[in-house]
């Protein structure tokens, strides 16, 4: 990263004397932090220069500064702080309103909704004493991108990232990343500061709204800036991105803690009672001594093996937060970076998650599933659009790519089920009349990281999306995965009836992904082959590119079915008509990741499997495959001597 040479912009105005001074002392605080991110140096936390979220006196939220985008169409709300019963004046493109700062010091105006323009505008805030102004602001679109860390992750860590980088000269596309901040209570505002990731060992420039740019955009969600580029090529609509992101975190963590405690499922409330019973057990100075009490073993032990400490190890002193501060504790992430954006005026949103609530078997993914829909209802409240548009992308890859040798074994994960869950939430909502909400998989962009670093075709496929259906290229670009509309169980086989064709990737092979089971709930690889329908003029098959029809030969009665189910699935069936939009993870049974296939345990298990009841399960998963492969070999053999 190169070292910032221009003075930022404050989002808070001091005294007219003062402005000079502290204009130059954060230039010069701000130019040496990043000149030693660049050069590698680990500043400490503590010497972040930060600019806070509520200044004194007159001060607008950090929402609003020079080079934000303002959404179109929609009434202009603008909010900050003043002295208590101080009137404050905003103006923007000839229109003007005034508000009156309440005992807490908030105040907030609404102002007449303006059109999309480019021309860089001008807004004012003012009392009695100060005006604050706020230059280079367009009026266009703004998008939130949520989630976690395959959300978060930055352009100039992924495959071709470099490329997408030195063009990335798109002055009206505007960019905002929110600090991450942590506890319950709801934020009012959030700093301006470089935030160190122990991640990546670096400082990253957050909560500036910065103009895109080849040296601004390195740091930005890679997802977002595609999604962002995509966008405003098409649209040539100024876009603003507001990340949200933050890596680790888990979907009841973006959800409101008030919205959570109203839901009426089992895994929820258990999941509230855990951490209701971990905050009010956390006891800060035990904590410590503890810690205290394992250095002085560690040193004592290095004294008698004469060895000497680490000199970055010294003896704890400080108190903890602890769980009542954990980010995912839930509605943490919720309150304290959605939070600081209530009420503004958006576009819409997009969602990344998913990895971090992939530990707690059958039990998390349903909790998952209850959860879901209402996170997605909270977040368009926040943004005063019930109808917001709001997109999903699916749970990324990890690990041993699932093949037809290992494909039972490979089916004992949590992660398709998440998958289920996004996509049953999508089509929940899609049936139910709702045409802003958006979907696309990710499995197929598969490496063996759970941080796969493709993600500009993943950028790519959710603004498709957009553009369909906000911006109105709906007839020249298509979405929508294919949906099932019908499925039959017949002799021997399951027809599954689509809404629009679908096929194997066109490599000249086989549809694949596809998997049946019988009552015995023994899932093999089923053949996958569009339905026939009769015979051309040339005597050749004609089928329905509609219809699917699943069978094995190792499953006499198929019952069910799934699609793409391992964590990084096999699967290759797509929409037609020259897209690579995947068929979704899904599946017709409801059976639970513990108890598939039966009779591996005594009875039917409903808590997570311990370690010797997962072995139980994977050995018998292998067993399943190594019989298929040995049938498999056993039919190809008498084939062959038949002949």
């Amino acid at each position: 990263m190169k070292p910032v040479t221009r003075p930022i912009r404050l989002s808070f105005c001091p005294p007219t004397s003062q402005v000079f001074t502290i204009t130059i002392l954060a230039f010069l605080l701000l130019a040496n932090a990043d000149i030693a991110v660049a050069q590698n140096q680990q500043m400490p936390r503590e010497d972040v220069v930060e600019f806070p979220a509520i200044g004194e006196g007159l001060c607008v939220s950090n929402a609003f500064q020079s080079n934000m985008v303002l959404q179109r169409d929609k009434p202009i709300v603008v909010w900050g702080w003043a002295d208590a019963g101080e009137e404050v004046v905003v103006s923007i493109a000839g229109h003007e309103q005034t508000a009156t700062a309440a005992d807490d010091r908030t105040w907030k105006a609404t102002l007449p909704a303006l059109a999309v323009n480019s021309t860089p505008q001008t807004m004012t805030v003012k009392n009695a004493r100060t005006t604050l102004t706020l230059d280079n602001i367009l009026i266009g679109d703004v998008w939130v991108l949520g989630g976690q860390s395959n959300m978060e992750f930055p352009l100039d860590r992924i495959e071709n990232g470099e490329l997408e980088i030195v063009s990335a000269n798109f002055p009206n596309i505007r960019i905002l990343t929110v600090p991450a901040m942590n506890g319950p209570e709801k934020k009012p505002g959030f700093a301006r500061l470089h935030e160190w990731s122990g991640w990546f060992g670096q400082h990253y420039r957050k909560g500036d709204w910065d103009e895109c740019s080849p040296e601004i955009v390195r740091e930005l969600s890679a997802i977002g800036y595609v999604f962002a580029r995509r966008i405003h090529m098409a649209s040539q609509v100024p876009i603003g991105v507001i990340d949200a992101s933050r890596g680790g975190t888990t979907v009841e963590t973006w959800t409101p803690d008030e919205v959570l405690r109203k839901i009426d499922s089992p895994q929820v409330k258990t999941l509230l009672q855990e951490w209701d019973e971990k905050v009010a057990a956390w006891d800060a100075q035990a904590d410590l001594d503890q810690r205290v009490a394992s250095y002085r073993q560690k040193v004592e032990r290095f004294q008698k093996e004469g060895r000497e400490m680490p000199a970055n190890e010294t003896e704890p002193t400080d108190l903890r937060p602890g769980p009542p501060v954990d980010q995912n504790r839930p509605g943490n992430c919720y309150a304290s970076m959605i939070g600081p954006l209530e009420g503004l005026q958006i576009k819409g949103a997009i969602f990344h998650q998913g990895y971090n609530n992939c530990f707690n078997g059958t039990e998390g993914t349903i909790m998952y599933r209850h959860v879901f829909p209402q996170m997605v209802a909270s977040w368009r409240a926040a943004f005063n659009d019930p109808n917001m548009p709001f997109g999903i992308l699916s749970l990324c890859t990890e690990g041993t790519v699932q093949t037809l040798d290992n494909y039972c074994e490979m089916m004992a994960n949590p992660g398709p089920f998440i998958r289920e869950a996004q996509y049953q939430t999508f089509l929940d909502l899609y049936k139910a009349g709702d045409r802003n909400i958006g979907f696309t998989s990710t499995y197929d962009l598969r490496r063996r990281w759970y941080h796969p670093q493709l993600k500009i075709p993943a950028g790519e496929r959710i603004a498709r999306w957009a553009l369909a259906t906000q911006y109105g290229f709906e007839r020249s670009i298509r979405w929508k995965p294919p949906i099932v509309v019908g499925m039959n169980v017949k002799d021997g086989h399951i027809e599954l009836q689509l809404d629009e064709p679908a096929g194997a990737v066109d490599d000249g092979g086989p549809i694949l992904g596809f998997a049946v089971a019988g009552e015995d709930r023994k899932f093999h690889p089923a053949t996958a082959e569009h339905l026939v329908t009769g015979k051309n003029d040339r005597g050749q098959p004609q089928t329905d590119k509609k219809v699917l029809v699943l069978s094995s030969p190792m499953v006499a009665s198929p019952v069910h079915y799934r699609y793409a189910w391992g964590r990084s699935p096999l699967g290759n069936l797509q929409a037609e008509r020259m897209t690579d939009i995947p068929f979704a993870t899904q599946r017709s049974d409801d059976w639970s990741l513990e108890n598939v296939p039966l009779g591996v345990h005594e009875e039917e298990l409903t808590e997570k499997l311990d370690r010797q009841q997962q072995r139980n399960l994977i050995d018998a998963l292998r067993k399943q495959d190594v019989d298929r492969i040995l049938f498999e070999a056993e039919t190809l053999e008498a084939a062959v001597n038949k002949n």
